[in-house]
């Protein structure tokens, strides 16, 4: 192993070191941000659906079945809510970010870069085995019980919301006027601007090693 590697990994598990010493679990402002963007999510996936349903049965009368737009109907509501805190276990904790940012769905940029490590034959100890590094984390799954808690407490205004106020933003409705004080409202306000940073960093980190490879012998490192 190269002079880079041996020091990169040690950077990462002090980082990890340091990050599980960080641990924090989520508060309720990040709670309902999440709730907010994976019901949406979920009713976005069937906004434009055209189907329509027939309520009731038909009767010796003659009379016809009700029939509803299936994209205005609770069914929709009940489909999209079910089991959508399930979604946050899709969740990661990425360490390296700032606030709310912190959680987001697939590996963290860190993560990814020590499992290519260790693809490479790159002994690296985080202290847990390695198939368990993709298991939601104690953050994670203590955000997916505060979802279902707080999706149970704000049932009613979740449907208020759907059947009376989707002109606004579901995050603004629940979060905002509903959920947290004007002193919670912190990590609404915070937005992702990627991850040219880190990028720009390790790139950097690696081609200096290249130049001091070509410059330098072993004796020298």
């Amino acid at each position: 192993m190269d002079l880079f590697l041996l020091v990169f990994v040690s950077l990462c598990c002090s980082f990890f070191t340091f990050a599980e010493q960080d641990e924090r679990l989520p508060n309720k402002c990040e709670v309902c941000k999440f709730l907010t963007v994976e019901l949406q999510a979920a009713l976005d996936k069937t906004g434009r659906s055209k189907e329509v349903l027939e309520l009731g049965e038909v009767l010796d009368t003659g009379r016809r079945k009700r029939q509803i737009k299936y994209n205005t109907s609770e069914m929709r509501l009940t489909e999209a809510v079910d089991n959508i805190c399930e979604g946050i276990l899709q969740y990661s904790v990425h360490a390296e970010r700032p606030g709310s940012l912190r959680y987001a769905k697939g590996t963290s940029q860190t993560m990814s870069t020590l499992k290519n490590l260790v693809n490479k034959g790159v002994k690296v100890d985080m202290g847990l085995p390695y198939e368990l590094w993709d298991e939601p984390s104690v953050e994670v799954s203590d955000m997916k019980k505060q979802c279902e808690t707080m999706l149970e407490q704000y049932e009613d205004m979740v449907e208020e919301w759907y059947f009376h106020h989707q002109d606004q933003r579901l995050e603004r409705f629940l979060c905002e006027e509903h959920v947290l004080k004007s002193s919670e409202q912190e990590c609404l306000k915070e937005v992702w601007k990627g991850d040219m940073g880190n990028k720009t960093a390790i790139k950097e980190a690696t081609s200096d090693d290249a130049e001091g490879e070509k410059t330098h012998d072993a004796g020298e490192l």
